[in-house]
């Protein structure tokens, strides 16, 4: 049975006669916390789920829990009969409101099955009741459709998932059928475990990364860790460095940054850096440039932090810069900022040309990897990948996609790590949003899809390093 993919967030109506299934359903699909239940308020306020007398206070505790969840924008799956119009319609409003999608499930179970398991229940809905329900239920049917739903579903599986996983289901059945390839990177972006087992950690991811098939595995050029994924305080190593010790740890993996600010380091030195780095490792290495952002990283050091026009102009110097520097002879370069006499560098790279990747989605920084670089790299979904495409110009450049991405096993693991790994008073929908989390085949379909746009290489940040195996069976996905 196909599974049904939900946006996150949404909100679920649940449709149907009394004993259609419908609580059995939902417990099956959607975490107990989703799930907002006319029989369980029932015994919230009353002596039980089938004390009659407390419906009308269950119902307006109802009410209120379906209004403040879907004005947090909650995923929020309503379990009760849902034959009443004017609920079902009060229940829409809220949702489109909120921008929520909004679906109905509909369970058109025989009338003989409903009156076969109510007769099987501990507490029997009264048979004069269910008739009427089932009686309620062939009018309501009828009319679902012209409701206004985002769509009017019937029970199968079903799971709630970011919206860029919404339509991956038939990506992932093109790659099957049909498989194309892609490179796969590995971005190391910190580095925990204290530092006496910083070198054995890197060692190990390294190693691990190579044999999960990993193409590249890339490191963040800073000198303190960045507030978006921790403290400044944090362990974090300097990245070249890093990089020609994981050319030692390795055989196969290219290696470069996700990328060198242009402003710290002196270009003609990173270029020597870069070959250095190429030779050292037998020809495997990338240099990542980009044009610096992290103004409170340039304080700390007692660095200058440039306009960005003058970061503009030294980035443009220096993707024409180190081509020359990286060829033969000596020749002198001279650009709008940048003024080097002699451009000798000695020994030169292996590769006949060491690759220049350009990192950043803005207008200026696509036109000036479109006229100089080899590579781009860029963030979002599909659609603002195919946006930077149309802004690169007409000359050949790869285009390389970089995202935080939680891979899980599957459904019941992939819940287990969003729970362990948000951090506290994160809505977990919104954690997993912002980390891609999706399973196994979830995230084939989104790199299908990337790769369809045009992309040759996705670059992904792990949360979990422990997830390693399943962003092995992601990349088996796309080998011939």
């Amino acid at each position: 049975m196909a599974e049904l993919k939900l946006p996150s967030p949404c909100v679920v109506v649940l449709v149907g006669p009394g004993a259609s299934g419908k609580s059995t359903w939902a417990a099956a699909q959607f975490a107990p916390e989703l799930i907002v239940s006319s029989d369980r308020l029932r015994a919230l306020v009353g002596a039980g789920e089938d004390d009659i007398t407390a419906s009308s206070d269950a119902f307006a505790l109802l009410e209120e829990v379906v209004r403040q969840r879907i004005g947090r924008r909650l995923t929020t799956v309503i379990d009760t009969l849902g034959l009443d119009r004017d609920r079902r319609m009060r229940w829409l409003g809220l949702a489109r409101e909120a921008g929520m999608a909004c679906v109905a499930v509909a369970f058109d179970t025989p009338a003989d099955e409903c009156r076969r398991r109510n007769r099987e229940r501990p507490k029997r809905i009264p048979a004069d009741a269910l008739t009427n329900q089932l009686r309620i239920w062939t009018s309501v049917q009828k009319k679902l459709p012209d409701e206004g739903y985002d769509d009017v579903l019937q029970p199968t599986a079903a799971r709630v998932v970011p919206d860029v996983f919404v339509e991956s289901a038939a990506a992932q059945t093109r790659q099957s059928e049909a498989p194309v390839g892609l490179r796969f990177g590995l971005q190391v972006s910190s580095y925990p475990g204290g530092r006496a087992g910083l070198a054995a950690w890197v060692r190990e991811v390294a190693q691990r990364a190579e044999a999960a098939g990993f193409d590249a595995i890339y490191v963040m050029d800073h000198f303190r860790q960045i507030p978006q994924v921790g403290r400044a305080w944090d362990d974090f190593l300097e990245s070249w460095t890093t990089l020609g010790y994981l050319a030692a740890c390795t055989s196969r993996v290219r290696l470069g940054t996700l990328v060198s600010g242009i402003t710290y380091r002196n270009v003609a030195h990173l270029g020597k850096i870069a070959a250095t780095l190429d030779v050292l490792s037998g020809g495997r290495a990338v240099c990542g440039v980009g044009l610096a952002w992290f103004e409170a990283e340039h304080k700390a050091y007692g660095w200058t932090f440039p306009p960005v026009g003058e970061r503009y102009a030294l980035l443009e110097d220096a993707l024409r810069l180190l081509p020359i520097l990286w060829g033969p002879g000596n020749k002198p370069f001279r650009g709008k900022v940048l003024d080097v006499p002699d451009t000798t560098c000695y020994p030169r790279p292996l590769q006949d040309r060491l690759p220049l990747l350009v990192g950043g989605s803005g207008p200026r920084t696509l036109r000036l990897a479109g006229r100089y670089a080899d590579a781009v790299n860029v963030f979002g979904d599909v659609v603002a990948v195919r946006k930077a495409t149309a802004q690169l110009g007409d000359r050949p450049i790869e285009l390389t996609h970089l995202s935080t991405t939680l891979i899980g096993k599957d459904a019941r693991q992939l819940d287990e790590l969003v729970q362990r790994l948000r951090p506290r008073n994160v809505n977990p929908a919104k954690y997993a949003a912002a980390v891609n989390a999706g399973t196994v085949d979830d995230q084939i379909g989104r790199f299908r899809e990337l790769s369809e746009a045009g992309v040759a290489e996705v670059m992904i940040s792990l949360p979990d390093l422990g997830t390693l195996d399943a962003a092995a069976d992601v990349i088996s996905a796309f080998r011939p």
